[in-house]
Order: C-alpha cells, then sequence, then structure tokens
C-alpha cells in the first residue's frame, strides 16, 4: 500500500502538479498544505552590465489549496487528497487574515535553517489556521534583497513574520518600511544599541538571554559564590560567557573568567589542573561552563577527582547534545542548564500536540520550535488586531514561558528558558 505521500506525488503528476508537489512534509502520516511561495526579485547591479540574452519565462506551477485532516480532529483518509475545484492559493477567503512568512530559502548558508523555522512554522498553522492565510516568501541572505522582499510583501500581508539572518533583522529595523506588524526571527546585530519601530518584534532565540538566566539562577542557589566563567574562543561561546558575566557583575558578584584552549576537540589537560589548583583555594565557587556537551564532560571528570569535591556547574543550551547524540554515563550528571521545552519536557502538553521533526540536529530541531511558536505569537496577535485589540499576553510555549505586549507603544517580548539538571546522562526539568 502507498503511504499518502506518495498517492498524493502520483495525483499531481497525473494533473501537471508534479511541481507543486515536489516539497516532503515532515508531519508523519499527513499531507503537507501547499502554500504560495513568492521569490522575491534580485535588485538591480548598481553598474551597468551587458544585457543577458532573453530567456523564456519559466512556467508558474499550479498551486491549490485542501483540506488537511489533523489527527484528533478527523480520520486521516482519502478524502483529505486534492478534491477537483479546490481553491487556488492565491485566492484568500474574505476576512483571513493575511500572514507572510520571509526566510531565506534562497540563501545556501541559511537554507537549512530556514526550512526548519518553516516547518515548525507550518506545523502549527495546520493545527490552527482557521482565519489565517500563510504566505512562504523565499529571499537570499544579502540585505537588499531582503528589503525589496519586504517592500512588496507589505502591499500583500496583513503582517510579516521574519527575517531570519541578524544582517537582514538589522536592515528592515533601520530602515522606514515598518508599517505593519512584523515579528524578526533574531536578534539585529549590535542589539544593545538598535531602537526597534513600535510595529516591530524580535522573538529569536538567545544565548545572551539564556547566560543572564543561568547568572541568576546560580546566584539564587549560591549565595556569597565566586563565579569561575569558562569558555573557549568559540564566537557562540565568549557570547555566552561574556553575558553572564555581565548579568554576575549587574547582581553585585565577584568573577573570573578563563579562556580555555581546545585542540582536536579536547580541553587543554594543563589548564583543567591550573583551574582545580585555583579552585581548590576558594572556599566557595560555582562554574559557568559556555561550553558544548563533550567540553563540559571532560571538565565535570577533571573537577569531580579528589580532593576537590563537588563544584556547582550551570551552562546554557549548549550543553544538551540532544536525544540523538547523549551519551550513557554519570559525568555530566548534577550540572545544571537551561534549555527549551521541546528538547527537554517532551511530554509537555504544548509539545505532544506537534509532530517530532525526523533527522534534524538539536539546533535545527530548537529553530524547528521557534516556528511553532512564532505562528501562535502571530496568530494571538492577529486575533487581537482583528478585534481591535492590542496583544498583551502571556503564552506556554514550546521555546518557554512567553510574555508579549503589542500594539500599544514599544513592543515587548520576554522567553524564560526551562531549568533542568543532568540525571542518569539525560537533562530533566526542574519545575519551579
Amino acid at each position: 500500500m502507498l503511504p499518502i505521500r506518495v498517492k498524493l506525488l502520483l495525483l499531481c503528476m497525473a494533473a501537471g502538479l508534479a511541481s507543486a508537489c515536489s516539497t516532503p512534509c515532515d508531519t508523519p502520516g499527513k499531507l503537507c498544505a501547499p502554500v504560495t511561495s513568492i521569490t522575491s526579485p534580485v535588485p538591480p547591479p548598481s553598474q551597468p552590465a551587458p544585457p543577458a540574452p532573453e530567456r523564456p519565462p519559466e512556467p508558474q506551477a499550479k498551486v491549490e489549496t485542501f483540506a488537511i485532516a489533523t489527527p484528533g480532529t478527523q480520520a486521516e483518509s482519502p478524502a483529505a487528497l486534492p478534491q477537483p475545484g479546490a481553491q487556488p492559493a492565491g485566492a484568500v477567503a474574505e476576512g483571513s487574515y493575511r500572514i507572510g512568512l520571509m526566510l531565506p530559502l534562497r540563501s545556501e548558508p541559511l537554507r537549512v535553517a530556514a526550512e526548519s523555522v518553516r516547518d515548525g512554522f507550518m506545523a502549527a498553522w495546520e493545527r490552527d489556521r482557521d482565519g489565517i492565510a500563510v504566505t512562504v516568501i523565499e529571499t537570499g541572505d544579502v540585505a537588499q534583497d531582503v528589503l525589496a522582499a519586504y517592500s512588496g510583501a507589505l502591499e500583500q500581508q496583513d503582517m510579516i513574520v521574519g527575517p531570519l539572518a541578524r544582517s537582514a533583522v538589522t536592515a528592515v529595523a533601520a530602515s522606514p518600511l515598518v508599517q505593519k506588524p512584523t515579528i524578526a526571527l533574531n536578534h539585529p546585530e549590535g542589539r544593545g544599541g538598535v531602537t526597534l519601530p513600535p510595529q516591530m518584534m524580535v522573538i529569536g532565540l538567545s544565548i545572551e538571554d539564556e547566560a543572564r538566566q543561568a547568572a541568576d539562577w546560580a546566584a539564587r542557589e549560591q549565595p556569597g559564590a565566586i563565579a569561575y566563567i569558562l569558555s573557549n574562543p568559540a564566537q557562540y561561546q565568549r557570547r555566552s560567557a561574556s553575558a553572564f558575566a555581565a548579568q554576575w557583575q549587574r547582581l553585585g558578584r565577584s568573577a573570573k573568567i578563563a579562556e580555555l584552549n581546545v585542540l582536536n576537540g579536547y580541553l587543554s589537560d594543563a589548564e583543567l589542573v591550573q583551574l582545580r589548583a585555583r579552585l581548590q583555594s576558594e572556599p566557595s565557587a560555582l562554574v559557568y561552563a559556555a561550553l558544548d556537551a563533550d567540553q563540559a564532560r571532560q571538565l565535570r571528570v577533571a573537577l569531580q577527582a579528589p580532593p576537590l569535591g563537588e563544584i556547582p556547574v550551570y551552562g546554557i543550551s549548549s550543553l544538551n547534545p540532544g536525544q540523538a547524540k547523549q551519551l550513557p554515563g554519570p559525568e555530566l550528571d548534577g550540572v545544571r542548564l537551561l534549555d527549551l521545552p521541546w528538547q527537554i519536557q517532551r511530554d509537555h502538553p504544548a509539545v505532544m500536540i506537534y509532530p517530532q521533526p525526523v533527522g534534524k540536529d538539536a539546533d535545527m530541531e530548537r529553530l524547528y520550535a521557534l516556528g511553532i511558536d512564532a505562528f501562535r505569537v502571530a496568530h494571538e496577535i492577529a486575533r487581537k488586531a482583528q478585534r481591535k485589540q492590542s496583544a498583551d499576553f502571556s503564552l506556554d510555549g514550546v521555546t518557554g514561558q512567553l510574555k508579549v505586549r503589542f500594539g500599544d507603544g514599544p513592543a515587548a517580548f520576554e522567553r524564560r528558558a526551562l531549568p533542568a539538571v543532568y540525571k542518569n546522562g539525560v537533562p530533566q526539568p526542574v519545575l519551579q
């Protein structure tokens, strides 16, 4: 018996719609709803160039919208297949709120990340799609390309979700274009010095925010302790260490910062010996490990050797490599970290209702979860906008506890990640 996805492809090919059905669906046992995909115009070159030979226009794929059976609502059956006379995707039902999901799907470095966000966004839309029309807007990663796509989307959409790249968010935020609700999926470059337009809100995942929350957590649990903040030259680790140190100092606490060298994935033995000696001289100390999981495991083995005893270790989501890469063993047991409910609380009601992506690494799963919450936030803001209300709400999201204020002055967004502790080699949530 052929899978539903194959049946759909065969039906589409028979009707001349193979190109409209070529995108695979990450939702097990379901068919993907085709959505309009807009490719942004490429800006003209700044210098005159010889005219290129004319090329015949590429045929446009015909796209249809049809009902999808959602688990828990009705049985999935051949009735979920496209039916004759299906409504064209370009024809939006009257009263629908139009959301443009703008992602760098034409960028080779960012394509996989963009696909993960898109898949999560569409998984959430499939569960709560009434009154919402979604258009996927493809861009590259050049700021001018993104601005052109954004400007064009404003004419057709009621809200824009995106961009995803930091440079693109910076370009949009600095432009005079933001006249409609815009939910950016990343923070602008130099975020502290960028003032966002009132109609723009940033909901991107942030290791700096996680690090600051880790500092608050460590300060509550370890009053009076001095923090040893450890990282290596990797850029994300330096950003994590810097954010923790800044928050730790705001709390009036003392810290010492050390950057450990790494060779072929291994921390320097000599530096670990020196670190042990320094920690032995401290009556009260904790470690903030701005490291990856393998490096944290090496650090923990070094710190647990007698006579040092138990040193509290804190970290963020970088200490969780995901289910596929977690190693059994007690080396990390007791290490505290912050991560998304999507990664460490699979039995959470908000997590269980969405399909789990297959074959994605931990970072891409986090972006998939970001896509889910991006739709949920956008949907709630859209619902309030249709009622001519400003949005002020909390959301038990798959990326954390979310607080949103939008539509009445400058937008505000806060995400609180979920605390966890390693037990038997697996991060377990700490419910507070």
